[in-house]
């Protein structure tokens, strides 16, 4: 259990905390972490702080008249900048927490919270399948007063993804990863005569065919 203790009703502060949780333990499955996009989002967002501190320095030293042209263009390329950087955050990174590779699979997730919903959306996306949505209730990791307890967080990673089951068989549930691996066949529901419903799939039925010739 982490000793931070966070406010259990604020979303930013869920997320945000899950967010490193994410990070520190694909990295510690060995994932090497690709930071690309994050330099990228830093180098603008620093090239925009030079811009500002170096307009302001010329006119207290200068004066604006000496300035005023120099200040125009500082402002444009200021535009420029912010406009880049949002559109980095929004088209570009689009969330993504953790974008690494653990022997030669790349894996990228992304993640995102809906308002007034206390709900973990992850997007996971790998070089050879479709990128994929999973989603868990933050209370799956948090205690009622605002802990956050690994091991139920990195059961669910691990039971929900391929790539990190691999890497993490010990807290990839069993059940959860033979599903991932092999789909179960369609879902069919079937009325009892007790007035219950049972949810069979091809397997079923065959189990069912055999009973009824036992009984036969």
């Amino acid at each position: 259990m982490a000793d931070t203790k966070i406010s259990p009703h604020s979303l930013a502060e869920l997320k945000n905390t899950t967010d490193d949780a994410l990070g520190n333990y694909l990295r510690g499955l060995k994932f090497e972490q690709d930071n690309t996009k994050l330099d990228v989002r830093l180098a603008i967002g620093y090239a925009s702080v030079i811009i500002a501190a170096a307009t302001f320095a010329a006119d207290y030293k200068l004066g604006w008249e000496a300035t005023k042209t120099w200040t125009a263009v500082a402002v444009v390329a200021y535009a420029l900048l912010n406009g880049a950087f949002t559109y980095w955050m929004w088209a570009v990174e689009k969330g993504c927490v953790f974008a690494g590779v653990r022997e030669g699979k790349k894996i990228s997730v992304a993640s995102k919270t809906k308002k007034h919903d206390p709900t973990y959306y992850l997007t996971i996306s790998s070089a050879n399948s479709e990128s994929r949505q999973i989603t868990a209730p933050f209370t799956t990791w948090f205690t009622a007063d605002g802990y956050f307890v690994a091991k139920p967080f990195q059961q669910w990673l691990a039971s929900s993804v391929e790539a990190i089951g691999n890497a993490d068989s010990k807290n990839a549930l069993r059940d959860q990863r033979d599903e991932i691996a092999s789909p179960s066949p369609e879902v069919e529901l079937t009325p009892q005569g007790n007035g219950t419903v049972d949810a069979s799939g091809t397997d079923g039925k065959s189990k069912g065919s055999k009973r009824s010739k036992r009984k036969g």
